[in-house]
């Protein structure tokens, strides 16, 4: 690990939309904020939001027609029954629900509240009432983009593609990563010694989630519009694994 870190924003990019090319983008804005140079152990942040965007992950909510049990469940939790039959369309099943409430389990493996469709900060023209969904394959899109910097720069980046979770048994979000490529998203330190030279038997550092988390600090949750953070001066030894790594096997998880 370094001692040392820098988070370098990048807020200068145009508000994207379905379609546009955000390598491009992304590579542009780089080079306006640091010139031509990325340096080994540089970890590109990119908000889930740009992601979806340019893809264009969006449902209009007015063209929806949700299903009878789908209509159950929004009265009992008291939701827009379209929204819900929005999140039930990306979700593998309903993992808690409450008024007010509702955890599932994303196709993707996430659980998280409402499959983690926003209405915040999305262009109203794109649709009558549109909301926007999590990009198909964060760690595809991770290595994708990685590969194209490289191209472009002549040295790749490791990507994270992060979103603002919620998380058992505390209040408040923290930014985590979704998808990425080329950093270990999880280091396993079994087996190492303590300060103390003593064994560790459980650790494992959820390193990709880490630096999401130190991003949101500067990409923020509201209209800030920072959409990217370059974070420079990390060092990590471990192989490089998805951020699907992350995810805890159901077998292995105590509360669901």
């Amino acid at each position: 690990m370094s001692d040392t870190a820098s988070l370098i924003p990048l807020s200068d990019l145009p508000l994207v939309r379905p379609g546009d090319d955000l390598a491009a983008l992304l590579a542009a804005a780089l080079e306006r904020r640091i010139g031509k140079l990325l340096t080994p152990g540089d970890v590109l942040v990119v908000a889930q939001k740009v992601v979806s965007k340019a893809e264009g992950r969006y449902v209009d909510l007015a063209r929806v027609e949700p299903r009878a049990e789908t209509q159950r469940l929004a009265s009992e939790i008291d939701k827009d029954p379209r929204l819900v039959q929005v999140i039930l369309d990306e979700s593998r099943r309903v993992v808690r629900h409450r008024p007010g409430v509702l955890i599932v389990e994303h196709r993707l493996g996430f659980v998280m509240a409402n499959a983690g469709i926003d209405r915040s900060n999305i262009d109203p023209a794109m649709g009558a009432e549109p909301v926007l969904l999590l990009p198909r394959d964060p760690d595809a899109f991770a290595a994708s983009l990685r590969e194209k910097l490289g191209a472009q720069f002549g040295a790749a980046p490791a990507v994270i593609v992060s979103d603002s979770f919620g998380r058992a048994w505390r209040r408040g979000t923290t930014g985590t990563a979704l998808g990425s490529a080329g950093l270990p998203a999880l280091i396993d330190m079994r087996g190492h010694a303590d300060l103390y030279g003593r064994e560790l038997r459980v650790t494992e550092i959820g390193f990709a989630d880490e630096i999401a988390a130190a991003a949101s600090l500067l990409m923020g949750q509201a209209d800030e519009a920072i959409p990217a953070v370059l974070i420079r001066g990390l060092m990590w030894s471990a192989p490089a694994q998805p951020a699907s790594e992350l995810i805890r096997a159901a077998e292995e998880d105590l509360f669901r």
